[in-house]
């Protein structure tokens, strides 16, 4: 299968490249890579993307998904490492998920079968 027209890579704003990497390192095991003061890559092991403090995080837009399989130690995880839980674990079709937003106030959410 081609790669042509996957997502390949996302890049979020933040205040603080540094609580962002200590956040998503803690919680998730990131590898971050930094590239000067304003720009800090990210590995997922799928996905790779980035944080740059040269565009500030606005709220709305799309909403990323990540996976865990086990929400309840992750939202353990989320709150120890300074995330604040915006939406508690429910069950939706297909499974169940909780939202969080970051120390830097952008929001994602993670679900489980």
């Amino acid at each position: 299968m081609s790669n042509n027209f996957r997502i390949d890579y996302i890049e979020f704003g933040c205040a603080d490249i540094n609580k962002a990497k200590e956040f998503y390192s803690t919680v998730f095991g990131w590898e971050f890579t930094d590239y000067g003061p304003a720009y800090s890559s990210f590995k997922d092991g799928r996905l790779d993307g980035g944080f740059t403090s040269q565009r500030e995080h606005e709220p709305g837009g799309a909403l990323i998904v990540l996976y865990a399989e086990s929400l309840e130690a992750t939202e353990t995880a989320v709150i120890k490492a300074g995330g604040d839980i915006t939406k508690p674990i429910f069950s939706f079709p297909g499974g169940r998920r909780f939202h969080f937003t970051d120390p830097n106030g952008m929001e994602m959410a993670v679900w489980s079968e």
